[in-house]
């Protein structure tokens, strides 16, 4: 509940210090972005302990909202494998193997510093924060009896922070890094 206050002050602040500032050759737009990426994930992340990393596929597309300001629904998926030392009288006590699909949605606020920084034209740096819930699909091996909800967080919600940079390479492609409290993303972004 404390990180989901400090977010949000910090967005509303953000927005009503900045959001009408101008360039001096116009307005820069950042929507009209999808936004494709590469992360690694797993011992925190969208969805609870995992035990190691994995790659986690993203994807979000971004609208503008207000000057400087965007918002993306995005998606991403990640899946893993693992194992629980489990059994009971009934049960021989061995590993059992179990998989997990995830697949965070939601909505993610981002707020361009291009202006306050003055970044060239080449550059794109924000910060943002991101609000969304989990879909969770958990698979066990036949024979296991015990809890099936063993790693499971009490809640799917989630809210992450996030700040990041792009590259624009021409007008229609850049390279963005996102570092996240989340699952931190490297990829393309397509304007």
């Amino acid at each position: 509940m404390k990180k989901t206050f400090i977010i949000s002050l910090f967005l509303v602040s953000i927005l009503n210090s900045n959001i009408y500032a101008q360039e001096i050759n116009g307005t820069e737009k950042f929507g009209k972005t999808l936004n494709l990426g590469l992360g690694i994930g797993g011992y925190s992340g969208y969805y609870g302990y995992a035990g190691h990393t994995m790659p986690v596929l993203h994807a979000d597309y971004e609208f503008d909202v207000a000057n400087s300001f965007t918002s993306a629904p995005f998606v991403s998926f990640y899946t893993y494998s693992n194992s629980y030392y489990w059994g009971n009288k009934d049960n021989p006590y061995r590993y059992y193997f179990y998989r997990q699909t995830v697949i965070p949605v939601g909505v993610k606020g981002t707020y361009y510093f291009d202006k306050l920084l003055k970044a060239g034209s080449k550059w794109d740096f924000y910060l943002a924060g991101s609000l969304g819930f989990s879909i969770v699909n958990s698979s066990w091996e036949n024979g296991y009896y015990g809890d099936r909800n063993y790693y499971h967080n009490p809640s799917s919600l989630f809210l992450d922070a996030h700040i990041g940079a792009e590259y624009h390479m021409s007008k229609r492609l850049g390279l963005f890094l996102d570092l996240s409290s989340g699952v931190s993303t490297i990829g393309l972004a397509m304007h």
